[in-house]
C-alpha cells in the first residue's frame, strides 16, 4: 500500500504593507498554493489577505482564522491567555485537515513569519507533523529605516528590537544601554514608549513612523507625535548614527498600491500580524473573502479598467430586488459590502466576496474602486437603495480622488425601506416627506436635532433611519420629545421591524405611546404629519397621509 503524501505549509512573509514589497517567491508561492489562510480580529478585516491579494487566484480555498479577543475581556474560564491557546489549538486543526488531506497551505503574515507574528504559533503546533517552509518577509524596522533615509546601525553598533509593552522602567533601562533601538507595538502605549525615551535620554534622537511603505506613511520626530492618534502600525526607531540629512516631518511620499486599496481612507500594516495581546486590529483594510469555488474564466482581467456597480438588495424580500441589480450581480466578478448584505446574495462560481463590518464605508469604497482599476466587474452592495444612508455616496466621493478618475461608476436604485414599511400600512408618505438618520457616527447630534426640529415645524412626515443600535439608546427617546414640541401627541407613528425579512413585524401606535425599548438598529420609524391619519380594517391599522389641507 502506497504512503499517503501530505501538504506542505508554508510561512509567508509579506513584507511591510506594500504589495509591491512581497517577495517574488513569496508571490509564487500564494498564487500555486491550494488554501491561503490568514487572522483576523472579529470585525473580520485581514491585513495580510489585503496586501496578498493582487497574487491570489481564482478557485482557492481561503481558512480566516478570526482570534476570539484582541484586547478586550473574555469569560472564558482561562482568562484571555486560555481563549487565545484553545483558538491557536483550534486554527492548526483546521489547517492539518488541509494539510492530511495533500492541500499546500499558505498562512499569510504581515511582516516576516517569524518576528513578531501569529504564524509562529501555528509552526509549532504543526511542524512536528507536516512538512514545514518559511519565506521570510521584509520587516517593518527595515520599512521604518527605509523611511528615514537613514542607517539604523553601522560598523560594531548594536541594534535592540523592543516591544512598547514593556514595562516603562524596564524600557528606559534598555534604551540606556543600546546604540540604536526599534521599538514595536505602539498604540495605546505610546505615552510610556515617550516616557521611556525621556528618562533614558533618547527623546531627542528617537522618530516616530506610522504605516510605513503605505499610502499613509508619517516620519514625524517622536517628541512632536500627538500621543492620542497613535495606531498600532507604527514604529518609533532611535537610529545609531547620526543621520545624514535633517529628517522632515513628512506625510504619505509614496504612491504604492495597499493590498486592494489605495486612497487616503485606506490604510496598511507597517509590521507583522502581531500576537492580539496588544493589537487592535483596527487598520486593516477590509478585505475578508468567503471560500468560493470558482472558474479561471471568471477571473477580472489585469489589464484595463472595469467598472464599479453599486447596488440596492431592497429591504429583504428577494422578491423586491430589481431585475436591473439581479444582473448586475450576476455579471460581477466581485461583490464588496457590509457582511449581513453579502450574505443575502447567492454565491456563484467564480466570483469573489470581499465583506467587511459596518464602519468602513470609505475602505470599502476604496477596495470596490482600486479592483475595479486593475480591471474586475465589482458589484458594491447596499441593503434598500445605495442612494440613502448607504454606499452610492461614499463610492461617488472615493471615486472623485485623482488617481480613479477613468473608473466608471454607476448606481442601479433600489426599493426603500421607508417604502417598504409605509407600504405595510398604505401611505403614511403620501404627501411630502423627510428621511432623517438619527445616527450621530458621522455627523453631530447637534445637526441631527436641528433637523428634526425642522422638519417638524414644517409639517412633514419624517422616516427615521438607524433609530437605535447596543450602544445608542438614549436618541430615540431625546427625538420622541423634540418632536413633541410641534406634534400632538396622537400623531401616528408606524414601527416597521425587518420588513420583508423573515421576522418582520409592523406596529401602529402614538408618538405619545413611543417606547424607546421598543426600538432597535432593524426598526425604520415613520412619523405621522397633522394630516396623517390612522384607521381600523378588518385587515388592520391603516394610515395615509392626506395631499390635502383643510381651507
Amino acid at each position: 500500500m502506497s504512503e499517503i503524501s501530505t501538504g506542505k505549509l508554508w510561512g509567508i512573509g509579506l513584507g511591510p504593507g506594500d504589495p509591491e514589497l512581497v517577495t517574488v517567491k513569496a508571490a509564487r508561492v500564494i498564487g500555486e498554493a491550494d488554501v491561503v489562510a490568514f487572522h483576523s480580529a472579529r470585525h473580520g478585516r485581514s491585513i495580510s489577505r489585503a496586501i496578498a491579494a493582487p497574487y491570489l487566484r481564482p478557485g482557492q480555498l481561503e481558512e480566516h482564522l478570526v482570534y476570539p479577543v484582541t484586547t478586550e475581556t473574555t469569560d472564558h474560564p482561562g482568562g484571555y491567555q486560555g481563549a487565545i491557546d484553545e483558538f491557536y489549538e483550534q486554527a492548526a486543526a483546521r489547517l492539518a485537515v488541509h494539510l492530511a488531506a495533500g492541500r499546500s497551505v499558505a498562512l499569510l503574515a504581515a511582516g516576516d513569519p517569524l518576528f513578531y507574528s501569529s504564524y509562529m504559533h501555528m509552526h509549532r503546533r504543526l511542524a512536528d507533523r507536516f512538512e514545514a517552509e518559511i519565506v521570510p518577509g521584509i520587516t517593518s524596522v527595515s520599512a521604518a529605516s527605509a523611511a528615514l533615509g537613514t542607517p539604523l546601525v553601522e560598523g560594531e553598533q548594536v541594534l535592540t528590537v523592543l516591544p512598547g509593552t514593556m514595562p516603562v522602567d524596564e524600557l528606559t533601562e534598555r534604551l540606556r544601554h543600546t546604540d540604536a533601538a526599534a521599538i514595536m507595538k505602539l498604540g495605546r502605549t505610546f505615552p510610556g514608549v515617550r516616557q521611556a525615551l525621556s528618562d533614558s535620554g533618547r527623546l531627542a534622537d528617537a522618530y516616530y513612523v506610522e504605516r510605513a511603505s503605505s499610502t499613509r506613511e508619517r516620519v514625524l520626530a517622536a517628541a512632536e507625535v500627538d500621543e492620542s492618534e497613535v495606531p498600532y502600525f507604527a514604529i518609533t526607531v532611535v537610529p545609531g548614527p547620526a543621520p545624514t540629512l535633517p529628517i522632515a516631518t513628512r506625510s504619505a511620499p509614496h504612491a504604492h498600491s495597499i493590498g486592494a486599496v489605495t486612497t487616503s481612507s485606506a490604510t496598511a500594516p507597517t509590521h507583522t500580524d502581531a500576537a492580539p495581546t496588544s493589537s487592535d486590529h483596527t487598520d486593516a483594510a477590509p478585505a475578508q473573502a468567503d471560500p468560493t469555488t470558482a472558474r479561471p474564466d471568471t477571473a477580472p482581467a489585469r489589464a484595463g479598467v472595469g467598472e464599479v456597480v453599486v447596488v440596492g438588495l431592497g429591504p429583504g424580500d428577494t422578491a423586491w430586488t430589481t431585475p436591473q441589480v439581479t444582473e448586475a450581480l450576476a455579471a460581477a466578478t466581485d461583490l464588496v459590502g457590509y457582511t449581513t448584505y453579502i450574505d443575502r446574495v447567492p454565491e456563484r462560481p467564480g466570483q469573489r466576496r470581499h465583506a467587511s463590518d459596518n464602519k468602513v464605508e470609505s475602505e470599502r469604497a476604496a477596495m470596490a474602486l482600486d479592483l475595479a482599476k486593475r480591471g474586475a466587474r465589482v458589484a458594491v452592495v447596499s441593503s434598500g437603495d445605495p442612494g440613502v444612508f448607504a454606499m452610492a455616496a461614499a463610492v461617488l466621493e472615493v471615486s472623485a480622488e485623482p488617481q480613479f478618475k477613468d473608473v466608471p461608476v454607476r448606481v442601479l436604485p433600489g426599493l426603500t425601506a421607508a417604502n417598504a414599511v409605509a407600504s405595510r400600512v398604505g401611505a403614511p408618505l403620501g404627501h411630502d416627506y423627510a428621511m432623517i438618520s438619527l445616527s450621530d457616527r458621522l455627523k453631530p447630534w447637534d445637526v441631527v436635532t436641528q433637523r428634526l426640529a425642522a422638519v417638524a415645524a414644517a409639517d412633514m412626515a419624517i422616516a427615521i433611519y438607524n433609530p437605535a443600535s447596543s450602544q445608542r439608546r438614549w436618541q430615540v427617546g431625546a427625538m420622541r420629545d423634540i418632536l413633541l414640541a410641534h406634534r400632538a401627541p396622537e400623531t401616528p407613528v408606524v414601527l416597521g421591524r425587518d420588513v420583508g425579512g423573515p421576522t418582520e413585524s409592523v406596529r401602529v401606535l402614538t408618538l405619545g405611546e413611543l417606547d424607546p425599548d421598543e426600538v432597535d438598529m432593524r426598526t425604520l420609524l415613520i412619523i405621522g404629519a397633522s394630516t396623517t391619519t390612522a384607521f381600523d380594517t378588518p385587515e388592520g391599522t391603516r394610515v395615509f397621509t392626506s395631499r390635502r389641507y383643510q381651507a
